[in-house]
């Protein structure tokens, strides 16, 4: 709306300004343009009194020349003597005007001369011929002359031509004023047409839509202004962009604290939990054995249940110092090349004992020698767990399977054990410390929820994976290691 208007106001303002300006002019011409005429035809009289005074003889070809300038300005003259005896004219009827500029010279105070000029060598003189009922505009010279000379053109050729000149102007200013208001909108369109653009750019830019840039180019005011305004829409996207950045960093950096602070709470909240059990067992037991134990067997008893307590403390309390240098980053591998596979043979048979409690079928198909880059004590860590999880749920078939698989300068190591599924939507939670899915069976075996969250915070020390899978026999736990 706004183009529209501002066009419409430079249409109607040019136009008006060139319509007020050709009025101007018609009536400056309407009242001045006889006076002009006028002037103009005296000036034309003068000079044919000049050209006449330099005429001396027929040869030099002076009367030529004068007779060439009355024709060409259309004027009518005649010279006398004294007599009023016609010497040389332009008139058919030389004689009769011959007698009329005598009665003209007699005459000159009358009702139809009116003196316009007048000097020492002639005057200038407006007659109104009565018989012909025409104005003329005369001048009358006896000076330098061995006669009269009188020179005359009709007013009323100036007039008709005042008059013509009117009409033509009052035409082609008509046409002008057409031609100029079709230039005016062109030239108006594209004069608008950059200002529509910027209109239509800075309407996007209050919407913070940055993309639209200024096409039209130019380098004068309206393009410089364009060039700015594709500059700041530049420096506003780009601000834009750094302020939803650190938005967004912030709005990650509110949920990390919050997600610390939960984790926090939920830490205090397992650890407290988990100590729990043991302490209350320990100081029911001591006391116990303080005041109602005397037999020695019994004696013996309460003591390996708090010894047996205060060691799943202890091994809880290590557990945790051990996850928290690792989150920390406060831990440091000690990265070598070594074999799995004959780290895997020793993990085994130091395992006997447990293999033939549990009863476990244990089938080892880890490729033989198998070197890895890694930090062999922490990747015994995650074996250990890995076994001891494994033996912990073991069911079914009591198969315990060990495998290898290397592609792209990647080994894969498994560990599957029969028994019962995890449930899908707790395969991500498993990695969570604290976590337990059958909490029962954990506390069956002493297991306190922090062994994977140890071995996801090794791998990913190492820049590894670690994840687990489900079978329908049984669940697989595998983590992958560089072997180059």
């Amino acid at each position: 709306m706004l183009k529209k208007s501002l066009k419409r106001r430079i249409d109607i303002s040019f136009m008006m300004l060139i319509a007020a300006t050709l009025i101007v002019i018609g009536i400056f011409h309407w009242l001045f343009i006889d006076d002009i005429y006028l002037e103009n035809k005296k000036d034309i009289l003068i000079e044919s009194y000049n050209e006449i005074s330099m005429v001396s003889d027929s040869e030099d070809g002076s009367i030529e020349r004068f007779m060439t300038f009355c024709a060409k300005n259309n004027l009518s003259f005649v010279v006398t003597d004294f007599s009023f005896n016609v010497l040389i004219s332009n008139l058919a009827d030389a004689e009769d005007f011959a007698r009329l500029l005598f009665g003209i010279i007699l005459d000159k105070e009358g009702d139809n001369i009116t003196v316009l000029s007048e000097t020492e060598d002639y005057q200038i003189v407006k007659v109104i011929d009565r018989k012909e009922n025409i104005e003329y505009i005369e001048l009358l010279s006896s000076m330098g002359l061995n006669g009269y000379y009188v020179v005359r053109y009709p007013l009323l050729n100036i007039q008709e031509a005042a008059q013509i000149s009117l009409i033509f102007y009052i035409v082609v200013g008509f046409i002008m004023l057409i031609v100029s208001g079709m230039t005016i909108r062109i030239l108006t369109r594209r004069l608008t047409k950059p200002i529509g653009e910027l209109i239509e750019l800075s309407g996007r830019m209050t919407k913070l839509d940055f993309e639209a840039r200024y096409q039209s180019g130019g380098e004068d005011e309206i393009g410089q202004l364009g060039s700015n305004m594709n500059i700041m829409s530049e420096n506003l996207e780009n601000s834009i962009k750094e302020l939803k950045k650190a938005n967004a960093e912030l709005k990650q950096d509110i949920k990390i604290k919050t997600q610390i602070d939960e984790k926090r709470r939920e830490f205090l909240s397992n650890v407290s939990h988990e100590l729990k059990t043991p302490i209350a067992l320990i100081q029911g037991y001591a006391e116990g054995l303080k005041d109602m134990v005397q037999d020695a067997e019994n004696r013996e008893f309460y003591c390996d249940v708090i010894i047996d307590e205060a060691n799943k403390m202890n091994r809880l309390v290590r557990q945790l110092l051990s996850l928290d240098q690792l989150e920390s980053g406060r831990e440091q591998l000690d990265v070598t090349r070594f074999d799995i596979s004959e780290l895997i043979k020793g993990l085994l048979n130091s395992s006997n004992i447990r293999i033939e409690q549990t009863g476990a079928k244990v089938i080892n198909d880890v490729k033989s020698p198998l070197y890895v880059w890694g930090d062999e004590f922490k990747i015994e860590q995650v074996l250990t767990n890995y076994l001891s999880n494994a033996f912990n749920h073991l069911e079914g078939d009591k198969i315990i399977h060990l495998t290898s698989e290397v592609e792209g300068g990647v080994a894969t190591i498994t560990v599957f054990n029969t028994g019962k599924p995890i449930p899908e939507e707790e395969l991500d939670n498993i990695w969570s410390k604290f976590y337990k899915i059958d909490k029962a069976r954990t506390r069956e075996y002493g297991g306190s929820g922090i062994g994977l969250s140890i071995v996801k915070a090794i791998m990913e020390l190492h820049s590894q994976k670690c994840w687990a899978e489900n079978y329908e026999n049984g669940v697989a736990f595998k983590f992958t290691l560089q072997t180059r």
